[in-house]
C-alpha cells in the first residue's frame, strides 16, 4: 500500500515510511492511496469473532502488505490483549468502554500497535540508529504513548504536556516512567506542544542530526487501529439484535478517533451515521454548520483531553470527502456542550443509570440524548476510565471514584519532567544537545 500527503505534494510513500516519518514532508498528513471493502462474509461472520481476530482482519486491509503475515497477526494480537465490552447504560444507549487497556484510556489501542509495528521496522532493516518519538498531549495521548513505548530498545519518546492543563493522575502516567522516556512540561496550551513537534518535523536541521517521528494520530500507525474496535463494537451490538440504525458518537478533540471511524465506514462497516461531541472547544461543530473553517486557541474545560483549537485530522476528514461540506455533513453531526452542561449530564445519568461518565464520555453520552433519533441505537465511545479525572468527577457526583489498582501504582511513583518554554528556539536547542 502506497501513502500520499493531504497537502498533495509527497506522493507513491510505503507504509515504513509513513510510519517512521510521522509527518509528510510537506506538512500534510499521510493517506492510504485506496481503502479496501472487507468482504460481506466478514460481516456474516462478525458477530462469532473476537476482537483479536476482527482487529487482525481489519489490519491485514491496511498493512498486509507491507508487513509478514505472522508478523502483523503477533502484533496485533499483542496490542488487542485485552477486551473493549459494550454496555447498555439505558434503552438504545450504549458505551463502549474503552479504558480497559494498561492506561485506562482508548488511546492504548494505537499507542500499542504503533510501537509494536515501528519496533518491526527497525529490526527488520537491521537499523542500530535511535528513533526519537515526538508526542504532544493533552492527557491520554501521553500515557498510552509512554507507556506503550516503555522499554522497547532504539526507541526514545518525548511527551510534551501544557504544565497545568492535565489531571494530575494522567500526569503521573508519564512523568514517573523513567528510561526511555521523557516528559516535557510547556509553559502554554496543547496547541503550543502540537506546533512544537510539527515545526520539530518541518526542522531541516534537526531532522539531520536526529530520526524523529510522532505517535499522535497524525502518524497513521496511531490513528489506523483505532478503527478495530469500531467493528468490535457493532459485532457486540449484532449479538444482542441491536445492529439496525446503528449511530456512533465520538468525543472529539484531535479528531484520529472519529476519522478512524469514518474508516471503518468506507470498508463497509454498516454505521448509519457519527456524531462529533465537542466541549467550548467546538471549532469542528462551526465547520458543520457554517462550510467555513476557522481554528481558534483552545480554552481549558473538564473534558481537558479535548481542548484542542486547532484539531490536526481535519485534514484527513476534508482529503476524504474531496472536501466537499455537503458530504461530510451527510455522515457526521455534531454537538457541544460547556462545563456547566458536562457537569449537570455526569450527575443526572449517574442519578438515574448509576453509570459514572469521565466528562469527556458525558460530552458523547449527551449528545446521544439530544440527538439521536426513534428507531436508532446510539452507541458513544467511554474513552477513559473517570478515575483519571478523580477530583472533577467526585467533585460533581460527592461520592468517592474506586481508583483501579494500575492508577494506584503510577500515583507512587516521583515526578520527573523537563521544564520547557513554548519557543520552539527553546525546545531545538534542547534536542540537539540533549
Amino acid at each position: 500500500m502506497k501513502y500520499y500527503s493531504t497537502n498533495g505534494q509527497e506522493k507513491n510513500t510505503s507504509l515504513e515510511e509513513a510510519v517512521t516519518k510521522g509527518l509528510a514532508s510537506d506538512k500534510g498528513l499521510f493517506m492510504p492511496e485506496s481503502i479496501k471493502q472487507l468482504p460481506k462474509e466478514f460481516f456474516d461472520n462478525m458477530a462469532s469473532m473476537s476482537l483479536q481476530e476482527i482487529s487482525y482482519a481489519v489490519a491485514d486491509a491496511f498493512f498486509g502488505e507491507d508487513v509478514e503475515k505472522d508478523a502483523l497477526k503477533k502484533i496485533v494480537y499483542d496490542a488487542m490483549s485485552f477486551d473493549i465490552p459494550i454496555v447498555k447504560v439505558e434503552d438504545n444507549i450504549y458505551s463502549l468502554e474503552l479504558f480497559h487497556g494498561p492506561t485506562l484510556a482508548f488511546k492504548d489501542v494505537g499507542a500499542r500497535f504503533m510501537s509494536r509495528l515501528l519496533s518491526y521496522f527497525i529490526r527488520k532493516e537491521n537499523n542500530t540508529g535511535e528513533v526519537n518519538v515526538l508526542v504532544a498531549t493533552s492527557g491520554d495521548t501521553g500515557s498510552a504513548v509512554a507507556n506503550g513505548f516503555l522499554g522497547v530498545d532504539g526507541i526514545k519518546v518525548y511527551v510534551l504536556y501544557p504544565k497545568g492543563k492535565v489531571s494530575k493522575i494522567q500526569e503521573c502516567q508519564f512523568t514517573t516512567l523513567g528510561k526511555n522516556i521523557t516528559a516535557i512540561e510547556v509553559d502554554g496550551n496543547f496547541d503550543d506542544c502540537q506546533r512544537l513537534v510539527k515545526s520539530a518535523f518541518a526542522d531541516k536541521e534537526l531532522n539531520n542530526a536526529m530520526k524523529l517521528t510522532s505517535a499522535n494520530s497524525i502518524n497513521v500507525a496511531r490513528f489506523l487501529p483505532q478503527s478495530f474496535y469500531y467493528f468490535y463494537a457493532y459485532a457486540q451490538l449484532q449479538r444482542s439484535g441491536k445492529d439496525k440504525n446503528v449511530v456512533i458518537c465520538v468525543p472529539s478533540g484531535n479528531f484520529g478517533n472519529i476519522t478512524a471511524g469514518l474508516f471503518g465506514k468506507r470498508m463497509g462497516l454498516p454505521v448509519k451515521r457519527f456524531i462529533a461531541a465537542n466541549n467550548r472547544n467546538d471549532i469542528f461543530l462551526q465547520y458543520l454548520n457554517t462550510g467555513i473553517y476557522t481554528p481558534r486557541p483552545s480554552v481549558a474545560t473538564l473534558a481537558n483531553a479535548m481542548d484542542v483549537g486547532d484539531p490536526s485530522n481535519f485534514a484527513r476528514v476534508l482529503d476524504l470527502y474531496g472536501k466537499s461540506h455537503e458530504a461530510i455533513c451527510k455522515d457526521i453531526c455534531g454537538a457541544a456542550y460547556n462545563d456547566g452542561q458536562i457537569s449537570e449530564t455526569i450527575k443526572q445519568c449517574y442519578k438515574a443509570n448509576g453509570y459514572i461518565l469521565d466528562p469527556h464520555g458525558a460530552c458523547g453520552y449527551q449528545a446521544l440524548k439530544d440527538l439521536l433519533q426513534d428507531g436508532e441505537t446510539g452507541v458513544f465511545l467511554e474513552t477513559a476510565h473517570p478515575a483519571k479525572f478523580l477530583e472533577k468527577v467526585e467533585a460533581i457526583l460527592q461520592t468517592k471514584v474506586e481508583i483501579p489498582e494500575r492508577l494506584q501504582e503510577f500515583m507512587k511513583g516521583t515526578k520527573q519532567s523537563v521544564p520547557m518554554s513554548k519557543e520552539f528556539s527553546d525546545f531545538k536547542n534542547y534536542l540537539l544537545h540533549k
